[in-house]
């Protein structure tokens, strides 16, 4: 254990601070601060050395250069038990330095306002990771505190202690500093290597860096004899997987947050309310309903309550009493919400094994890179959030209202099936889903024998296409089981041909100029 006698503080984000600083002051601490830090802690009352008058130089170049100097680094380098440098911090007046309180310049927030370059540039932090990163690595003398988050939990350690901390506390303290300095040095790297000519040119960066934060251990992966860790981004948002409230239930698989993923993912789609039920990985239901929640859950699950059995279920809205005990009639792994009403959770209590999973409110789209692992190396793209904002009308017969509307709820859907997809859809609920098939003839007959299977009919359905007709085949099997409308990305070297045959059979068809494969 190691006795704390003098600290800087230098910290971007105060939270929290004022207290810290208080609470050292309390253990005998004396503090050295910079520009604002200092200030605030001077004006709260704290006793704090400027550290211009500890270095005898002014902060300077409009605060570039203010912690650059020997006596604060040798201080915090200087190994104390190493005789040699003993001396030489003696003979140079430097004091040594126990504790650095610093955390960085909001580089990544910076630029993610959509600062302008020179903007970008004059938030790297030079002096704030060139003093951490010395700290943490002469952890065996200094403590470098670089989380607001663990003030509490030093300043208890330290009054057990009599001011100290224990090796195991600087140790830990050394490792997140690194962490730190990794994630804040891909930012800029990443950054950077999208700007030529003094602007963002391209998102794909020459080489890019990316930092993951493990959140927990899992069993095991896919099958049992694959280990697995569930690691979330190292800037994850609230209401994302890795932030969530398990409120009951097993700890999440592998394969549970693979398909918790898609259900939030599909829900995100609906402003309406919306339940979607995922069997590996694919919806095998999914309904949205203007006139509740538990509607929108009983259509979706009529679609297909074979598949249903042992699925997990996403929703868009606070599930009630009613819902939860509707629910509760099928085996589910999970049911994942925004919110969760008192009564329901006490419902779900009756079944001690569902895992029962509270977002706190639903995530938002928006735009961002995806990452997939090939062997050898990664893919990245974009985040699909095409829309069929531009539709055509490719038919001689235009859809009705009513048909669009079923149109697309479909093609939200089928945004979110395997390849080849096929969706059947009525009244904004799904009626036969075709996932994963080689190719597009066997999905269509697929999503009508589930269908069938159901006790459902595919007659006055739409149906969506996640990808062009490379043949008339599909058209014409949807109208032999009364189909009424088709929408599809269009760009087949056979449009004509598809088209034709839409019309030979009265059926509406509109093109949406993209595709949503997803493989």
């Amino acid at each position: 254990m190691k006795k704390i006698q003098r600290a800087i503080i230098s910290v971007t984000d105060k939270t929290g601070v004022v207290e810290f600083a208080k609470e050292l002051i309390e253990q005998g601490v004396e503090i050295i601060s910079t520009g604002g830090t200092g200030k605030l802690l001077k004006d709260e009352g704290i006793k704090v050395i400027p550290i211009s008058s500890y270095t005898g130089f002014p902060e300077m170049l409009g605060g570039r250069v203010k912690t650059l100097h020997p006596k604060i680094h040798g201080g915090i380098l200087g190994i104390r038990d190493n005789e040699e440098h003993a001396k030489a911090m003696e003979t140079h007046g430097i004091l040594p330095i126990d504790m650095v309180v610093v955390n960085l310049y909001a580089f990544e927030k910076t630029v993610e306002s959509g600062c302008t370059v020179a903007e970008a540039i004059e938030n790297i932090d030079i002096g704030g990771p060139t003093m951490i990163r010395a700290a943490a690595k002469n952890y065996n003398d200094v403590a470098c505190v670089s989380d607001p988050n663990d003030y509490g939990d030093i300043i208890d350690e330290m009054k057990k202690s009599g001011g100290a901390l224990s090796s195991k506390t600087r140790v830990d303290l050394s490792k997140k500093v690194y962490q730190l300095t990794a994630r804040y040095d891909a930012a800029i790297s990443n950054y950077l290597g999208t700007i030529e000519d003094e602007k963002i040119s391209h998102k794909f960066p020459e080489t890019i860096t990316v930092q993951f934060k493990k959140v927990q251990g899992l069993r095991y992966g896919e099958n049992p004899h694959q280990g697995a860790a569930f690691y979330s981004d190292s800037d994850a948002q609230d209401n994302t997987l890795p932030k969530l409230t398990q409120h009951q239930g097993k700890e999440l698989s592998f394969n549970n947050i693979l398909d918790l993923n898609a259900a939030v993912t599909i829900s995100m789609e609906f402003h309406e309310p919306a339940a979607i039920i995922i069997k590996h990985n694919n919806p095998c239901g999914a309904a949205m309903s203007n006139t509740g929640l538990l509607d929108a859950y009983k259509n979706a699950l009529q679609c297909d309550s074979k598949s249903a059995f042992g699925g997990i279920v996403g929703l868009n809205r606070e599930v009630s009493k009613e819902l939860a005990e509707t629910m509760s009639s099928l085996f589910l792994e999970a049911v994942v919400a925004p919110t969760f009403t008192d009564e329901a959770l006490e419902v779900f209590k009756g079944k001690k094994n569902l895992r029962v999973i509270e977002l706190g409110a639903m995530p938002k789209q928006k735009p961002g890179l995806e990452l997939k692992r090939v062997l050898g190396g990664v893919l990245l793209q974009d985040v699909d959030l095409g829309s069929a904002s531009d539709l055509k009308t490719a038919s001689e017969r235009g859809p009705s209202d009513k048909e669009l509307t079923d149109m697309l709820f479909a093609w939200n859907i089928c945004k979110h099936v395997k390849s080849n997809a096929i969706i059947f859809a009525k009244d904004s609920r799904t009626i036969g889903i075709g996932a994963g098939q080689m190719s597009r003839i066997d999905s269509t007959n697929l999503a009508i024998m589930k269908a069938e299977d159901a006790g459902l009919t595919v007659k006055g359905c739409v149906l969506a296409s996640d990808a062009f007709f490379p043949f008339r085949d599909n058209v014409d099997m949807a109208a032999k089981h009364g189909i009424t409308a088709i929408i599809q990305p269009g760009g087949s070297i056979r449009d004509e041909e598809v088209i034709a045959a839409a019309d030979e059979h009265g059926i509406a068809m509109v093109f949406t100029g993209i595709r949503h494969f997803k493989h």
